[in-house]
């Protein structure tokens, strides 16, 4: 399968790495493990550099609208770095254009190592939304203090 993820609950990143031949169905599985592991809001790095795609402009289109969705779903979403050779921006860049959409940090890279850099600074680290728990604990402890 020429899709892989890791998920680091503890450091709060979702990095995907593709290789070989992208098909359809495979970014929509890392989708689905995405929002089924709560990690929408994880910092993420998506490495397509070494990959390829025979995706049409509609699988690109519906991909793009299946992410625009989850856009909408009031989760907070975390930053996002994306990784890719400068020959396929042109395929890609109404899914990107869809994906920076979004209040969140987002670069386009065609380093890996720059685009975990990134990803790893202070100012994006802060960007990355708090779980929905601590959120209302917090609360709590505020009502309580007051």
């Amino acid at each position: 399968m020429p899709v892989h993820w890791t998920i680091d609950s503890e450091a709060k990143v979702f990095e995907v790495t593709c290789s070989g031949v992208v098909q359809a169905d495979e970014i929509h599985r890392m989708l689905d493990v995405m929002v089924g592991s709560d990690a929408l809001g994880y910092r993420k790095l998506f490495d397509g550099s070494q990959a390829d795609t025979n995706l049409g402009p509609l699988d690109v289109l519906h991909i793009g609208v299946r992410m625009r969705t989850l856009h909408g779903e009031g989760v907070p979403l975390g930053p996002l770095a994306v990784v890719i050779p400068a020959d396929k921006y042109p395929l890609l860049s109404r899914v990107l254009g869809i994906l920076a959409s979004p209040r969140r940090p987002m670069r386009i890279f065609t380093e890996v190592d720059r685009a975990r850099r990134w990803l790893n600074t202070a100012a994006v680290r802060r960007r990355v939304p708090a779980p929905q728990d601590d959120v209302a604990d917090r609360a709590n402890q505020q009502s309580v203090n007051c």
